[in-house]
């Protein structure tokens, strides 16, 4: 992962929330959630929350009495997550470094992360965190991405920009997001991190947008990929998105589209 991989901010906030959450997150954000709520924990932590389509999935299934901490890196993300969730008592909106977290030892019950593992620059430390801030049999639950060929509009993107710049293409999507998908790679890091129980499920949705234009302009502009591209051409986005919007067209059609997205979902306690 490169530095650039964590920056989430100017138009990328509002452009992830509008165009990737509908495509890509909120079938996992509320599998996450209902896999939490069922659990009916009083105290919820939520690390990496993005532009918090968990948040706003959790909030719906938490009891009145709970009380829920969400956190990011990022403060440009927190804060469109905040405006978007709207007055609530129960949440606790907070700019906090997973690997770093300013919580004391044994304070929830459950803590979230959704596709934002794979962006800890450590996530044994990241793991070990959530672990410690865990009451005795608290459970942690996130979801990575399967690998980039099992995930079709990033696989064509990917495929798309190395033509576009084939000595150096950018490489985001298949290094970072698809980057952690091997399972037992997964499971020997939360052993690592004391987790002692860990379970994984595997589960594929369909990712649907109205026209190839959509997905083209989440993924190139509404993702760190919008850093690579312009890192190397500042003036070429339009272009490239362009681009992207025609493979797509050719490979699911020039109407409604849409692929095959994959993800793991992981719980850990012990």
């Amino acid at each position: 992962m490169t530095d650039s991989d964590k920056v989430f901010s100017g138009s990328i906030p509002e452009l992830y929330d509008t165009y990737l959450v509908p495509l890509l997150f909120e079938a996992y954000a509320i599998d996450l959630a209902e896999r939490a709520a069922a659990l009916a924990p009083k105290t919820v932590l939520e690390t990496a929350a993005g532009t918090g389509v968990v948040s706003r999935a959790m909030a719906a299934r938490l009891a009145p009495d709970a009380h829920y901490i969400v956190t990011d890196l990022n403060q440009p993300m927190l804060d469109h997550a905040a405006s978007m969730q709207g007055l609530d008592d129960r949440i606790t909106w907070r700019q906090a470094d997973a690997l770093k977290l300013p919580f004391g030892d044994a304070t929830f019950d459950v803590v979230l992360c959704q596709f934002g593992v794979m962006f800890f620059p450590d996530r044994v430390a990241g793991y070990a965190e959530a672990r410690r801030v865990l009451k005795a049999n608290g459970s942690f639950f996130f979801n990575v991405w399967d690998q980039i060929a099992a995930n079709e509009f990033a696989d064509v993107v990917t495929e798309t920009l190395a033509s576009v710049f084939p000595d150096d293409p950018p490489r985001f999507l298949a290094r970072t997001p698809h980057g952690y998908h091997d399972v037992d790679f997964v499971r020997a890091e939360l052993a690592k991190a004391g987790f002692s129980q860990v379970s994984v499920t595997t589960q594929q949705e369909t990712s649907a947008a109205p026209s190839p234009r959509h997905p083209a302009i989440a993924y190139c502009q509404g993702t760190p990929l919008l850093n690579e591209i312009e890192s190397r051409d500042a003036t070429i986005l339009k272009h490239v998105t362009d681009l992207v919007t025609e493979a797509i067209a050719a490979r699911f059609g020039n109407g409604a589209v849409s692929g095959k997205i994959r993800g793991h979902i992981v719980s850990a306690t012990g």
